[in-house]
């Protein structure tokens, strides 16, 4: 098992119990880390508090990723409280339904911008506010969520297949330029959940069904399998690992006809 013991860590992107950004919260915390945690809106903070008081010794603090002053007092807050940083969790992902069941050419400019600021900038934002945190402890790790939709068409994937994209870009770049300070940034791209999340995705179902018929293993993955990947790469064990999108899908991703 993964020892974090000592290590602090942020996880930004729980919402509720079905979450991944739950299950790698729980997965970091059980192997001793201690972690901040964040919430959206005053809508969500309750869910977070909640699951948080199940963890050993967190923070819970607000931060919504398309603001710019959250964001900096977010760093403010974790400065002082932990005095550094070890790893972030950044699992956070939102584009507007009409956005999604529209034909991707209706994609809105307003739609594409939110998509666009909260899937894939927030990353951008977070990391430049962890980077100097990371650097007093003497390096450490960031990873991010994405998805095979970055890559190839997926039926109302749409633009958040292009903020994925953008998403994976943003963590090679971020990768060269944080390596120098012993930083990593990574991504898990995760097969298909039932999460509450993914319920905004018109026919999931016939998505996982498929996925279920043409991956070598031949089943589905669960939050807890992608939290395991997880702590790989924010542990010791991923300590040469750094700009790699990590598939945890059961090996769909390999398969052609």
């Amino acid at each position: 098992m993964t020892d974090l013991t000592g290590k602090l860590g942020l996880v930004v992107g729980v919402a509720n119990k079905r979450s991944i950004a739950w299950a790698i919260a729980q997965a970091l915390s059980a192997s001793g880390a201690r972690l901040a945690l964040t919430y959206p809106s005053a809508r969500l903070e309750e869910n977070v508090r909640e699951l948080a008081a199940t963890l050993e010794n967190p923070l819970v603090l607000p931060c919504d990723v398309s603001s710019d002053e959250q964001l900096t007092e977010l760093g403010r807050t974790l400065d002082r409280e932990f005095g550094g940083l070890d790893f972030l969790v950044h699992s956070v992902a939102f584009a507007r339904a009409e956005d999604l069941d529209a034909p991707f050419s209706q994609t809105t400019r307003e739609g594409f911008r939110i998509a666009l600021d909260v899937s894939a900038y927030s990353l951008i934002a977070l990391a430049r506010e962890a980077r100097p945190l990371m650097q007093k402890r003497g390096g450490g790790s960031m990873l991010t969520l994405t998805y095979l939709g970055s890559d190839r068409v997926f039926k109302n994937y749409n633009v958040m297949g292009v903020a994925k994209a953008a998403l994976e870009s943003s963590v090679r770049y971020l990768a060269a330029e944080f390596g120098p300070d012993n930083i990593r940034v990574n991504a898990i791209s995760a097969g298909p959940i039932k999460t509450l999340a993914a319920k905004g995705i018109s026919g999931f179902s016939s998505i996982l069904e498929v996925y279920r018929e043409r991956a070598p293993l031949k089943r589905n993955v669960d939050t807890q399998e992608v939290a395991d990947a997880a702590l790989f790469l924010l542990g010791p064990g991923g300590r040469a690992v750094t700009a790699e999108v990590m598939m945890v899908d059961a090996g769909f991703s390999v398969m052609g006809f």
